[in-house]
């Protein structure tokens, strides 16, 4: 599944669509396209990041500022509402199966949890940052063992969190030699998963997925 399907799909389905949904899936499926030409050009940072906006694009929503929620619950919470809804099992399918091996790769890998770095800039000790790493690793671990999905989802999501700090807060040094793997294992995760997330959102139209950001407005 990529791009050109999903936008053939989504064209032969907007019509009656709630606006707010076509917007979300119009925008993230323009980064989409700009994430795949990414990869065919080579550029792992570029496509990480097309990618997460992509992301961003299908599960962000404008929330009053009394109970806004920080954007790692945002995200999750959406994650959790696909999990319910995919009835088909393909994020179970590519968590379980395709990615299995990558994801507790990724989970050894201290340089996208974002404990470590709080170790070296000396905001925690070395102590409390290493028992977080284990936590988390035993929330991955038990997540495993059960087969709960939205569970392993949220520590995976938290690895490819600090990754996306990384680079957009200039955190990282484009095409560096030093994060070549995580981006690559943590592109070709999102490469995958995207896709799913917005088949599912074009599967169920009538779940209201919330207004979008910044909406289009006539320029009257």
């Amino acid at each position: 599944m990529n791009h050109h399907t999903l936008k053939q799909r989504h064209r032969t389905l907007r019509e009656g669509y709630p606006a707010n949904l076509n917007l979300r899936v119009h925008r993230a499926l323009s980064w989409l396209k700009r994430a795949e030409m990414a990869a065919a050009e080579g550029d792992d940072d570029g496509r990480f990041i097309f990618l997460w906006i992509a992301f961003n694009a299908a599960y962000a929503s404008e929330i009053d500022e009394r109970c806004r929620l920080s954007e790692q619950a945002t995200f999750m919470g959406f994650l959790e509402r696909l999990c319910a809804l995919d009835t088909g099992k393909r994020i179970d399918n590519l968590v379980w199966q395709e990615f299995a091996g990558g994801i507790r790769v990724l989970l050894d890998t201290p340089f996208v949890f974002q404990s470590f770095w709080d170790f070296q800039a000396g905001k925690l000790g070395e102590d409390e940052w290493l028992a977080r790493f284990a936590k988390g690793k035993k929330i991955a671990q038990q997540a495993l063992a059960g087969g709960r999905t939205p569970a392993l989802l949220g520590v995976v999501f938290n690895r490819l969190y600090t990754l996306r700090n990384q680079l957009i807060h200039g955190g990282a040094t484009w095409n560096s030699k030093i994060n070549r793997k995580q981006l690559r294992d943590c592109g070709q995760l999102l490469s995958k998963l995207v896709p799913v997330i917005l088949d599912l959102m074009l599967d169920y139209p009538e779940v209201d997925w919330g207004p979008a950001c910044y909406p289009v407005l006539d320029a009257a």
